[in-house]
Parts: C-alpha cells; sequence; structure tokens
C-alpha cells in the first residue's frame, strides 16, 4: 500500500514527524516510489494512514514545499514538483537527458489552446481518414499551411514541400539519397549525434570540417571538395547544437558559393531556427538549386509530435527524396498532421512559439547569469548552452567525468565525445535547460554545475 512503508520509519526516527516526512518524499522519489508531478493523497487522509494528527502532516508538507518536494494548489491538492533534480527518469530511459528538449510551458493559457485546437482538427475529420495510407508528403492542405509556416524563415513554395515524420527521418532519407558510394559526406567537427548514427547504419563515411565561435569555417569546406568526393555537405546554422553559433551572413554566402562551384547538395538543418527572435537569410537564398531545407517540431513544441518539413530544391529533387522517404518511413501520421495543421491554421502554433520563446530567453539568461563567469556560451532564445570545462593534468577527461555526475543528478548534461566527428572532443558540455524543467529546477541545475567546476582541481 503506498506510504505504509513510512509508517515504521516514523515510529522508529528520532526526529519529529513532520521534520522526517520531507526526508521521506525525497527517499521516494530518489526510489522511483513517487514520480514527478504525481498527485498526493488528502492530507487527512495520509494522516489517518500514517496514525499520525493531522496538524502534523500539515507541517510535514509545508516543509517539502518550502524544500521544493511539492506544490499545492487550491482545490486541487498537493503534487509532486515535475523536477528532475536528483530524480529517476521517467519511463526509465537516459533520452530525456541526452536529447535536446524544449522547456514544457505546461502552465501557459497557450497549452490549453492547443489542446482544444486538437479536439477540433479531429472532430472536423472522419476518423477513419486519418487511419488510412495517404500519399508521401502529407495532404494538399498539410503541405499548404507546412510551406506557409515555413515562409518565416524561407522562401517556401508548398509544391516543393513535404510532410515527413521528424527531421531524423528527413536526414536518413538525404543522406542515402544524396551520398553515394564512395563519397563522403561533410559535417561539422561538432554535429547533431544523430548525422553520425546515420552514417554509421548507411555505411557513409563523414568527413569533419572545423568550426569555430562562428560556425562552420568555410575554407575547410573548400579544402574538402577539392582533395575528396563529397556527396553533400550536412550543416546546422541557426543555434547550432551543441555549440549555439549562428553563422553569419558573409559566411553563408562564402559556403554557398563553394557548393555552386562544386555542385555540392546542402542538407540545412534548420531544427532550431524558428527559436530566435531573427535569424539571417537561409542558405537556400543563397545557393537555391542546392539547398534542401529541412525544420520541424521537436525543438520549439515537442519531440514525441515527430513532424518535420524539408523543402526541395527543384521539382524532380523533390520527386526523388518523396520516393526516399516513402520507402524509408512510409509516410508522416496523418492522425498528427492533421492536428498539427490546425494549430497552424488556428494560429495556437505561433502563440506557443511565442511563450516558449520567451520562457528561452528567460532560461538562456539564466545561464549567463551563473555560468557566464565560466564563458558558457548561449544564443538569447536558445535554451542549451556549451560549457568549456578546464582539462586535467590528472588524466582523463573532466567533462565526461562531470556529464555523469550531472546525469546522476537528474541534468541534462552531455560532453563533447557524443558531438565530436574529428576524435578530437574538446573539454566541454552542451547543457540543456528544457523538457519538465521548472525555473525553480533550472536554478538549482545550475547551481549544481557551478558547483561541479569549482570542485575540479586547479592545474
Amino acid at each position: 500500500m503506498p506510504f505504509s512503508h513510512w509508517v515504521h520509519r516514523l515510529k522508529s526516527s528520532p526526529l519529529p514527524a513532520y521534520q522526517l516526512i520531507p526526508d521521506l518524499i525525497a527517499e521516494d522519489l530518489q526510489q522511483g516510489r513517487l514520480a514527478p508531478r504525481e498527485r498526493l493523497p488528502p492530507l487527512r487522509d495520509l494522516a489517518t494512514k500514517l496514525q499520525l494528527n493531522y496538524t502534523t502532516v500539515v507541517r510535514g508538507f509545508a516543509e517539502a514545499r518550502e524544500r521544493g518536494l511539492i506544490a499545492s494548489r487550491p482545490g486541487m491538492g498537493s503534487f509532486v514538483r515535475g523536477s528532475f533534480i536528483g530524480l529517476p527518469l521517467r519511463a526509465g530511459t537516459g533520452a530525456e537527458m541526452t536529447m535536446n528538449m524544449p522547456p514544457e510551458i505546461e502552465d501557459h493559457p497557450a497549452m490549453q489552446a492547443l489542446l482544444e485546437g486538437a479536439n477540433a482538427g479531429l472532430a472536423a475529420v472522419p476518423l477513419h481518414d486519418l487511419m488510412r495510407y495517404q500519399d508521401f508528403g502529407g495532404t494538399p492542405r498539410d503541405r499548404a499551411l507546412g510551406a506557409q509556416w515555413l515562409s518565416q524563415w524561407v522562401e517556401a513554395d508548398a509544391a516543393r514541400v513535404l510532410v515527413a515524420p521528424g527531421i531524423h527521418a528527413v536526414l536518413l532519407a538525404l543522406v542515402s539519397l544524396l551520398v553515394r558510394p564512395g563519397q563522403s559526406l561533410c559535417v561539422e567537427a561538432l554535429t547533431y549525434p544523430g548525422i553520425k548514427a546515420i552514417a554509421a547504419q548507411l555505411g557513409t563515411r563523414l568527413h569533419p570540417l572545423a568550426v569555430d565561435e562562428q560556425g562552420l569555417v568555410p575554407d575547410e569546406f573548400e579544402a574538402a571538395c577539392k582533395s575528396t568526393p563529397i556527396g553533400a555537405l550536412h550543416l546546422c546554422p541557426n543555434l547550432h547544437n551543441p555549440t549555439t553559433a549562428t553563422l553569419p551572413i558573409k559566411r553563408r554566402e562564402q559556403i554557398a558559393d563553394i557548393a555552386l562551384r562544386y555542385s555540392i547538395p546542402i542538407i540545412e538543418d534548420d531544427a532550431y531556427g524558428m527559436l530566435p527572435a531573427a535569424i539571417p537569410p537561409s542558405m537556400a537564398e543563397f545557393a537555391p538549386d542546392l539547398v534542401y531545407y529541412v525544420s520541424g517540431m521537436s525543438k520549439w513544441l515537442g519531440a514525441g509530435l515527430r513532424v518535420a518539413y524539408v523543402q526541395a530544391p527543384s521539382s524532380a529533387a523533390h520527386l526523388r527524396l518523396a520516393g526516399a522517404l516513402r520507402a524509408t518511413t512510409v509516410m508522416a501520421s496523418p492522425l498528427v498532421n492533421a492536428i498539427v495543421a490546425n494549430w497552424m491554421d488556428s494560429g495556437h502554433a505561433e502563440t506557443v512559439l511565442q511563450a516558449v520563446r520567451a520562457e528561452c530567453a528567460w532560461r538562456s539568461a539564466q545561464m549567463q547569469q551563473v555560468l557566464g563567469p565560466h564563458s558558457v556560451r548561449t544564443q538569447p532564445h536558445g535554451f542549451h548552452g556549451w560549457l568549456p570545462v578546464p582539462a586535467s593534468d590528472t588524466g582523463g577527461s573532466p567533462a565526461t567525468r562531470i556529464a555523469a555526475e550531472l546525469r546522476a543528478l537528474g541534468i541534462a548534461a552531455v560532453d563533447g565525445t557524443a558531438f565530436s566527428t574529428d576524435r578530437q572532443p574538446p573539454e566541454a558540455l552542451r547543457l540543456c535547460l528544457g523538457g519538465g524543467l521548472t525555473r525553480d529546477d533550472c536554478g538549482r541545475a545550475l547551481q549544481a554545475v557551478r558547483d561541479a567546476l569549482t570542485a575540479l582541481p586547479s592545474r
């Protein structure tokens, strides 16, 4: 019976019961007997179960609230705080620590509007129509609304847009389509780990290109084109994962010029481009006949939606890509497509994006405030940061060790090894302040990171 194991502990402890109750809640969280956001029993029911005075339980819960373990809402009772700091991962998966996830604005009115919009979208179409096979790429309405959405960041044409089940699926199809046997895929020396996994699965060689604080170094790309058979270039030009860099216009022009001279297709992975308030022009503007522009929902709304949009550079390329995506994914879910299309059509998507931007701005500012003295790199509307870690003379990787320690506390920290493609990973951490972390959780997470850096031995 839940909480029955507290009875013996309360009776045998020398501590007053109200002081022990917060410890018992924290212990149950650590052991997985309680989960974030779980509703707690009414105080009177719990007092009866624990054989305690009602006032004692009230004092105990007040102590737990002071420690940030629970939250109470009038008329709704008490809940376990939605924190992963010091807690086991929900569903027993490490994905929430290693994948970059946007902040969850759970209490924002826009989320209720999303729910109502989802219901309206599903009610407007016969359910069986959304449960059948469909032509690949989404319905004409899906593609038109997707193109309208993309037009905020790129000159979009619905006739060349496809709806796909997530950016990762698009990258898999593009690499298989563009990089032939004997060719290499040019990538940034630090890049999205998923592209490494795709290359390994397909047997595709990666050709790492050096990056600096502004992003990919154009001269490196040209040197590769001169010396190696290159099938395509993959890059993340805006709010780069993991370094947060955004390619300046001059470099975009230089990279596009090189691609045009050597006829190298560009995969513009713009997973984060919708988060900043303003970004430079898309790579597609500089090399429209070569750029496959990819965007999606994962980094501003929710990774579980698995909805992405890709615009091909031509009608012929659009047909080839549709075939490759159909072969690897069959199709995106018509059910999910209908919901997302309704969110876009109604304006709910734009409202949520604005709210997420505001939340990201707060989190980015907090990272700078706490970790600025440690040279953390952020973008004003990003939710991840890139943190250099001082090297050690004692051997081993301090970044790898700190990342493991922080993840054990529930803090989403990933060391540079996960992103490295040139076997020379930097001593650095990518820190994510997204997912289910509340603002209070972010404060505790940043303090834990600062404490871990302070505890490093001086060289």
